[in-house]
């Protein structure tokens, strides 16, 4: 390709203006994006606005903890910052101008990089890539930078210097992204091996890789970046080998997401004067053109399927009676579990004085979880007993939750007193306990539990805030009351028709905010004890439930209109067990797999590689 050529490919220049007609659709688009432009900078501006008073609040507590010399309150504390940062972290988090679509592919394809951004600063800056326009991307395009194989040599894929160029781009602007995320967040980016300064030369900085090795940060991408390929490049290789040697089809979905976005950096591209290859080149390397760029997501899609193919294999798998009693008898501590009203109060105080005003037949557990409810929701949301009831948890279950009484010993943290006191074998129906800010009172204590996992559906109805962006929680009570009406309306249409489980899945499809669910009907299958909200795991694993069964039921994220189908075949135990087991077999088969390929960096062809992705003059 000469010269002239490149740059008549990189600029559309004159060509995007050489009609009225083209012209007109640059400025409406022109206009579109300043209007989009406009709205984003306020909802930014909003944002920043509860950042920041959700960062006064993550200040004062540290302010706090620094003054504390009481480990169980420093504990507290921490829990609360904790949860503070990850608040502050959901401000404006779906506010990148990327669809949840969008967003998809890219976390498919490796966390493809939001090439716009990237676009913005080369442009807008003026700067462009070392060497950009002198190579011609000619090397990058035809010499060979790695080869991935399998032992035998039977399956082999010759890597071209710009798919390398590719992913080096990808996980730059990966870990340039997570370095301002921590900072958002409070979060000091050093604890988190990410104290490097990307307006410097990456070649002239240290740190430690996972050997505890010291090397530049050159050279740590470097290796990020050919751990990513090999690991793509075998599931790929191993997949293509799997279908006759053709390259297996992806799904609908996902030909449908990759051609989205990128009809959107195309949009993007003609925006600032290129085509889509010029626009991708100057962003993410020599090479990377649309049909590299269309190549790698393609290929990745297709990696992952298939190790999610390996891995839906090994859940199929048929296991005995005597395969879970051995996996029970070896993990006994791991699958007992107890059913018990819990509420997790702001204080120590507030828990002693829950403790000693609650009733020893604990009738008053409900009164007492919305006396000391946090804000006005929840003083409204524990007027139902499924709020503050959990059936069938064990001890990971309650440590997923976060809850005080599943916190490590102070000491050594490595006992949990709490979780020893609720799962003792002394421990009966009626006893009621409190641990720094929790109090539980026990319905059914510690065993391994003959339930069965659930089959359910529901439709989702989420209170409509005015920015779509404010948790459900956090909406008005007129909201609140919009969205219940809206679920007695569904759900009285539901008692008009034919009142059977096909007819709810359609009622499901066509309604559900859960975005998880909507395409089959609202179903989840072998639901476990804790797998859902509190309210919903609580009506569902209720013992009086029978098929058919249907109710609405609120939780944190809105009302749920449910539909008991029916019970799982196994029950929760064996279930974890079949889980359990299945993951060792399948790790067993991905570790062996990965054990068959290596990857091999080509001398020559590394000569070539891109890595100066930082502006590095």
């Amino acid at each position: 390709m000469a010269k002239k050529q490149l740059e008549d490919d990189l600029l559309t220049g004159g060509s995007l203006n050489a009609d009225d007609k083209s012209a007109k659709k640059a400025a409406k688009a022109k206009k579109s994006a300043e209007k989009k432009a406009a709205k984003a900078a306020k909802i930014r501006e909003k944002n920043e606005a509860k950042r920041a008073e959700i960062k006064k609040e993550i200040d004062a507590l540290k302010a706090k903890k620094d003054d504390c010399d009481d480990e169980k309150e420093i504990e507290k504390l921490s829990g609360e910052i904790k949860k503070l940062s990850e608040k502050y972290s959901a401000v404006g988090a779906n506010s990148n101008g990327l669809a949840p679509k969008t967003i998809k592919i890219i976390k498919s394809a490796v966390c493809i990089v939001v090439v716009v951004a990237l676009l913005v600063t080369y442009v807008a800056t003026g700067a462009v890539r070392k060497g950009f326009i002198a190579s011609l991307s000619i090397p990058a395009q035809t010499f060979t930078g790695m080869t991935v194989s399998n032992k035998d040599g039977s399956e082999k894929a010759k890597i071209k210097v710009a798919t390398y160029n590719y992913y080096f781009a990808l996980t730059y602007n990966n870990l340039r992204t997570r370095q301002q995320q921590y900072s958002q967040y409070g979060l000091d980016p050093k604890q988190y091996n990410l104290d490097v300064d990307f307006d410097k030369k990456l070649s002239k900085q240290t740190t430690k890789n996972d050997d505890n090795e010291t090397v530049t940060w050159e050279e740590y991408i470097h290796d990020e970046v050919i751990e990513s390929i090999e690991s793509t490049y075998t599931y790929y290789l191993a997949a293509k080998a799997a279908n006759n040697g053709k390259d297996p089809e992806i799904t609908a979905e996902q030909k449908k997401e990759l051609k989205e976005t990128l009809q959107q950096y195309r949009e993007s591209a003609h925006k600032y004067g290129y085509t889509l290859s010029g626009y991708l080149v100057k962003a993410m390397g020599k090479g990377v053109t649309e049909s590299l760029f269309t190549q790698e997501a393609t290929r990745s899609y297709i990696a992952d399927n298939y190790k999610s193919e390996l891995s839906d294999k090994s859940n199929e798998k048929e296991y005995t009676i005597k395969d879970y009693d051995n996996y029970k008898k070896d993990h006994e501590d791991e699958l007992l579990a107890v059913d018990v009203r819990l509420f997790e109060c702001s204080s120590e105080d507030d828990a002693k004085a829950f403790k000693k005003a609650l009733a020893k037949d604990a009738s008053n557990f409900t009164a007492l979880c919305q006396k000391y409810a946090s804000d006005k929701f929840y003083k409204t949301a524990y007027e139902d007993a499924g709020y503050s009831t959990e059936y069938g948890v064990t001890k990971e279950n309650l440590k997923n939750k976060g809850y005080a009484i599943a916190t490590a010993d102070d000491k050594d943290k490595k006992s949990y007193p709490g979780l020893d006191w609720l799962y003792s074998s002394k421990r009966k129906a009626g006893d009621s306990y409190q641990y720094s800010t929790t109090v539980v009172y026990v319905l059914s204590p510690a065993s391994i539990q003959n339930r069965k996992t659930v089959n359910v559906r529901h439709i989702l109805i989420a209170p409509e805030t005015s920015d779509n962006k404010t948790a459900a929680k956090d909406a008005t009570d007129k909201q609140w009351s919009a969205a219940y009406k809206k679920a007695t309306k569904i759900l009285d249409e539901f008692n008009a028709g034919d009142k059977n489980e096909k007819s709810f899945a359609q009622l499901a499809k066509n309604n559900t905010s859960d975005t998880g669910s909507k395409d089959n009907g609202g179903l989840y299958e072998n639901v476990v004890p804790g797998q859902m909200v509190n309210s919903f795991s609580a009506w569902i694993f209720d013992s009086s439930r029978k098929a058919g069964d249907t109710a609405i039921v609120k939780s944190d994220y809105g009302y749920h209109i449910m539909y008991f189908v029916g019970n799982g075949d196994l029950t929760t135990w064996q279930y974890a067990a079949k889980k359990a087991l299945s993951s060792g077999d399948s790790t067993s088969k991905t570790e062996k797999l990965e054990k068959d390929y290596s990857i091999k960096v080509n001398w020559f062809g590394s000569r070539y590689f891109e890595k100066d992705v930082d502006i590095d003059n």
